[in-house]
């Protein structure tokens, strides 16, 4: 009989006041008592909303199936059958609005925990799993993927299941593009990561680092001198976006994507740091997305007192709720209805405070929500001496400018064909954020999966 308690079993996690001093894991994963007790939860529907809710389309009633009766390693292979990287969207995808935001148990009480679910039999295989990874028999087809985050590593392996050559090529020294250099440690363990790319290397999949595609090579000399037949872009979007307001320059002011950069790749909150980085004891962050809360739960790490400056209300936050609870619980403050006009320096060019102005909601924007306006006479100064901008970012035009014939949008995204992922050039795809701008792990994951079965009917003619 199924489990009809409304409620999902908690996610054991670090003590907020514990944790906001180290960067290891905030979640803890569920025992498997709880995950035992969580999947009888699922009510293995007939007409799976929860499939419809997932864009990489995991069999999630089958997985679960398989975790009521202890079959965690038959539960991990139902999930590798749509997904390459399952202890990373455990972690990071945004459940609530997608699979847990499709379940039938979610009308009355709580969902599945699908996403702790998921979680749970991946770290089990990694910890449990033995032996060599099969590698499938070679088709005779190469194919290069710019870009190793979730869009590239995607592709990359359900390319590498059906025999393909793959050969990834990453602009940084380490493998794993927004993953490492993005989503924090104690979100995201590096190791998970490693763990994930291991498992395609074993596969056969290449990478190779420090080449950055548009200076170091041309997409014309990967096809017309190396012998690809097929491109894959998933390069992201990592182009920083301003406001354009005053003292945007001045020392202390950092894009969130420097800014995390430096803390997840370079380690530099570490004292031995080869590259550490100059962090205020105040500071604010201007913004209200999940970047914004990693940026700030990091400074909160780094010893500083944080507030966020969003210039809508709590309900309108683009944050995972999750994000914000635990940034709430590690002692972060939020100014809503509040937008910076200014950021004022001293006489050394440092950042000494922000002045912000108030905000009042007028009439929806063509997002739907509704448009911030300012309230005349009501700006005030807050006293800080470091601002990260988490405002978004776009696409690098260096591919676009390197490429002839690729069609890009104005704000720098790819054109692409939706439902194959193909460019304007032949034999070239993209997906991820190079296509859509900053997004989620889990949809770029599924724009990955699109291309690579279009490129195999292409050049297997199937």
């Amino acid at each position: 009989m199924p489990n009809m308690r409304l409620t999902k079993n908690p996610m054991p996690s670090q003590d907020p006041e514990t944790r906001s001093h180290n960067f290891g894991e905030v979640a803890l994963g569920y025992t498997e008592e709880m995950a035992l007790d969580e999947a009888q939860r699922c009510l293995n529907c007939k007409q799976k909303f929860c499939v419809a809710g997932c864009p990489v389309r995991i069999d999630i009633p089958a997985f679960i199936h398989k975790v009521t009766e202890g079959d965690y390693e038959g539960a991990y292979q139902v999930i590798s059958l749509s997904s390459s990287l399952p202890a990373v969207c455990g972690r990071v995808c945004p459940q609530e609005s997608q699979c847990e935001g499709q379940c039938i148990r979610g009308k009355k009480g709580e969902p599945v925990g699908i996403g702790r679910l998921e979680r749970f039999v991946a770290d089990w295989h990694n910890a449990h799993a033995a032996g060599e990874v099969r590698k499938p028999e070679p088709n005779g087809h190469r194919v290069a993927v710019i870009g190793s985050g979730p869009s590239g590593l995607t592709c990359a392996g359900d390319l590498a299941k059906k025999g393909y050559d793959v050969t990834i090529f990453e602009a940084l020294h380490l493998a794993g593009g927004v993953l490492v250099y993005g989503i924090p440690e104690f979100r995201l363990p590096k190791a998970i990561v490693q763990q994930e790319i291991d498992g395609l290397k074993a596969l056969g999949v290449k990478v190779e680092t420090n080449v950055v595609i548009g200076r170091t090579l041309t997409i014309d000399e990967l096809m017309q001198e190396q012998g690809f037949e097929a491109v894959f872009i998933g390069s992201g979007a990592g182009l920083p976006k301003f406001m354009n307001i005053p003292g945007e320059n001045l020392k202390g002011v950092y894009s969130a994507n420097e800014f995390l950069t430096r803390i997840n790749l370079m380690k530099a909150y570490r004292p031995d740091a080869h590259t550490p980085i100059q962090h205020g004891r105040q500071v604010a962050v201007v913004g209200g997305g999940n970047v914004a809360m990693d940026a700030a739960r990091c400074a909160r790490r780094l010893g500083a007192e944080v507030t966020i400056v969003y210039r809508r209300t709590e309900a309108e936050l683009p944050a995972r709720r999750e994000e914000v609870e635990h940034a709430m619980e590690e002692g972060i403050r939020f100014c809503f209805l509040t937008n910076p006009v200014a950021i004022e320096g001293d006489d050394q060019g440092w950042v000494k405070g922000i002045r912000v102005q108030h905000m009042a909601l007028g009439e929806p924007d063509a997002s739907g929500r509704r448009r911030p306006v300012p309230v005349e006479g009501s700006e005030e100064d807050l006293a800080v001496d470091c601002v990260i901008m988490a405002l978004g970012t776009s696409p690098n035009p260096l591919i676009k400018s390197t490429t002839e014939g690729l069609e890009t949008q104005k704000w720098g995204g790819i054109v692409v064909q939706e439902d194959t992922g193909a460019t304007s050039r032949e034999g070239v795809y993209a997906g991820g954020d190079a296509v859509t701008g900053a997004a989620t792990v889990i949809l770029a994951m599924g724009a990955g999966k699109t291309a690579a079965a279009a490129i195999h009917r292409r050049l297997m003619g199937d």
